[in-house]
């Protein structure tokens, strides 16, 4: 069965860490908006990461059918050199015995997820690869505005060992290194993404592999750890199916808010947990309902949800069970 053209909006939470750093700014958080909008981002590269290391988590070796490697990844030789782009996609024709096909490109298609649902572009033996991922995300933005805060703090362990001499006089360096960093204390993020069915049908994309991506997306979120990075949740996953391969709403991510609003976020008491705040659906709901003027276009629509989260409004079409 073919994939429908669709479209994805999930919505993710993060307490005291910074998901997405910008390293051109202090490894401060992502700001592509105004100083006076106020808003942070994370790029596309950053949701996508969360798939590739989820899925390669619960399948390292491909999973039983071989058809779920994870091409961009990272990945050093014994001798601690990195893999490159033609190196990697080798090890993948290896793992699953595929290593002497006539058609590489082919082949990869048929063994690696993020191949078949992000696109590659690169060369293997001669053999040029140049495939547009059929699942495109774009930069997710807060829905609401974000003071970071500039921390710092000590490492106890010396960064030296310490010595003492014949003279018992001690060397090397006794104390502790200082650390600083910019962390938030809480934000909400919302995630937009676009299937295509067009370009499904040339890498070869399928259900299968449409309900995988939606599942890394939730499960991915909670799976990806790093200490910079807070501690983040999945709140909400909306996938919508359209009956023409040629339709989509586009920009899901507009018709939600959240409340309280922007004065609030810069007041002296800003929300600090998912307790603290409404997610208002209520458009979303208008424009993807029975009643939408776009009703006709629509096959259908499901959703996943965080029991923690307060929703404003009820969304249309079916519930799934969480992963």
């Amino acid at each position: 069965m073919s994939l429908s053209t669709g479209e994805i909006l999930f919505i993710k939470s993060v307490k005291d860490g910074i998901p997405n750093r910008d390293p051109l700014n202090d490894s401060d958080a992502r700001r592509i908006f105004g100083e006076e909008d106020g808003r942070i981002s994370l790029s596309d590269v950053s949701i996508k990461r969360d798939v590739r290391d989820y899925i390669l988590a619960k399948y390292p070796d491909g999973g039983p059918e071989k058809r779920y490697f994870v091409w961009c990844r990272g990945e050093r030789t014994p001798d601690g050199k990195l893999l490159g782009r033609d190196k990697l996609a080798e090890a993948i024709l290896e793992r699953a015995g595929r290593q002497k096909v006539a058609n590489k490109s082919e082949a990869l298609l048929e063994l690696a997820f993020d191949m078949r649902v992000f696109g590659a572009v690169f060369s293997v033996e001669k053999q040029s690869f140049h495939k547009t991922g059929p699942v495109q995300f774009g930069w997710a933005h807060s829905l609401h505005p974000v003071e970071t805060k500039y921390v710092q703090g000590t490492v106890i362990m010396p960064s030296q060992d310490v010595t003492t001499n014949e003279e018992g006089t001690e060397t090397g360096k006794g104390q502790g290194s200082i650390w600083t960093t910019y962390t938030l204390p809480f934000a909400v993020f919302a995630v937009p993404g676009v299937i295509n069915a067009s370009i499904a049908k040339e890498t070869k994309m399928d259900e299968k592999d449409l309900e995988l991506l939606l599942e890394g997306l939730w499960k991915g979120t909670i799976y990806r750890q790093a200490r910079g990075r807070g501690i983040q949740q999945p709140l909400l996953l909306v996938h919508v199916e359209y009956n023409d391969p040629f339709f989509r709403i586009g920009y899901l991510e507009d018709y939600i808010s959240l409340e309280p609003e922007r004065d609030a976020w810069l007041g002296s008491t800003p929300p600090t947990s998912l307790a603290d705040v409404v997610l208002d659906v209520e458009e979303l709901a208008k424009v993807i309902g029975s009643e939408s003027p776009y009703a006709t276009k629509i096959k259908q629509v499901r959703w996943w949800k965080n029991p923690e989260l307060a929703l404003k409004g009820e969304l249309p079409g079916k519930e799934e069970n969480i992963w």
